[in-house]
């Protein structure tokens, strides 16, 4: 199979490099073989698109309503909101794309447009409108989440032309810098309680570190043992984080890790080398995808020391990116055609 179509076209790679390295990797050809599961298994469902061949789901809330994004058929991407079985096109900020990665229990959605004839920026849209939530005074920003309380992260370039992670909330977006020795971060995720968790640069060629941020202050996130990078990319109210670590140059290798008060867990696979962990709920069930012993690549669900494969629409690969606190998961799988699409587990 070819890989999936990306739906994020027109994103700068700069702003992006942190936040959606996971995200954008291709679902393999081969077919991966369904975990048994420890209880009754999850029906997928393809969410459709807007009329074009390709759509990804990125976030949903405890009322199952889904974001994402899909090809509206001109070869741009739009951001949607599905809902009661239909597929709603969110618009854009005036330029060519969007794409949505956020939504929250008062359906307040978060992502990312195009301005006329300019750069992406990061949008809130509620009630009906998208409001463009601005820079760090650079040209670009990303929103990637969004509380109950409707205060938004993600990340922007700043005046110096550095990506820095950012909290948006009453209307002004403030800087939430970096860790000590590093140029560049971007924000995952943010719960209820204000903490926002992401990937920062602290000097290291390796690559970027996971990063706890609250009540004004960036810490570091000690992750698997022999890690020497990685990021954090969900949070759940109880303060339990989720997200990947990376080992030295020449293994390549990514393990989805769980952390909580000061110790993370190694989640496993499903049978394969890699693996990266996207979302948590206030359950503790985490989602994100695995490789599998046929070298594919399946979403998983991880609970209770168990990783779940969660299958595909067509046998071709899947990754999950969120579930909600009633263990809906939402992602994209390879259609037949080898094309991506929304799909709900439920």
């Amino acid at each position: 199979m070819a890989p999936i179509k990306t739906i994020l076209r027109g994103v700068g790679p700069l702003a992006l490099a942190l936040l959606l390295a996971a995200a954008l990797l291709a679902v393999s050809a081969q077919a991966a073989t369904a975990q048994a599961s420890a209880g009754a298994p999850l029906r997928i469902v393809d969410l459709g698109t807007l009329g074009g061949c390709c759509s990804s789901a990125a976030g949903i809330n405890d009322r199952g309503e889904v974001v994402g994004s899909s090809d509206v058929g001109d070869g741009n991407n739009h951001a949607f909101l599905w809902r009661g079985g239909h597929m709603s096109d969110l618009g854009t900020l005036g330029g060519c794309c969007s794409g949505a990665t956020g939504i929250n229990n008062r359906g307040e959605v978060v992502g990312f447009s195009n301005i006329p004839a300019g750069p992406p920026h990061a949008f809130l849209w509620r009630q009906g409108h998208m409001t463009d939530l601005g820079t760090l005074g650079g040209l670009e920003s990303f929103a990637s989440g969004v509380n109950d309380r409707g205060e938004v992260v993600g990340s922007s370039t700043t005046t110096g032309g550095d990506t820095h992670a950012f909290l948006w909330r009453r209307g002004q977006m403030s800087d939430l810098g970096t860790l000590a020795g590093g140029t560049t971060s971007g924000a995952a995720a943010i719960n209820n309680r204000g903490q926002v968790v992401g990937s920062s640069q602290t000097g290291s060629e390796e690559g970027p570190s996971a990063f706890l941020w609250q009540r004004g202050v960036m810490i570091g996130l000690t992750t698997l043992p022999g890690a020497t990078f990685g990021g954090a990319q969900g949070i759940n109210d109880r303060g339990q984080v989720v997200g990947f670590a990376g080992f030295p140059s020449g293994q390549s290798i990514n393990r989805a890790f769980l952390w909580q008060s000061g110790v993370a867990t190694d989640l496993g696979t499903l049978g394969g080398g890699n693996s990266q962990a996207f979302d948590i709920n206030s359950r503790g069930q985490v989602v994100g995808w695995s490789e599998t012993i046929a070298s594919g690549t399946e979403a998983f669900l991880w609970e209770r020391g168990v990783m779940t494969g969660l299958g595909t629409l067509a046998g071709l690969g899947s990754q999950a990116r969120a579930i909600n606190n009633r263990g809906e998961v939402v992602g994209d799988s390879a259609s037949a055609e080898g094309f991506s699409r929304a799909v709900l587990w439920r």
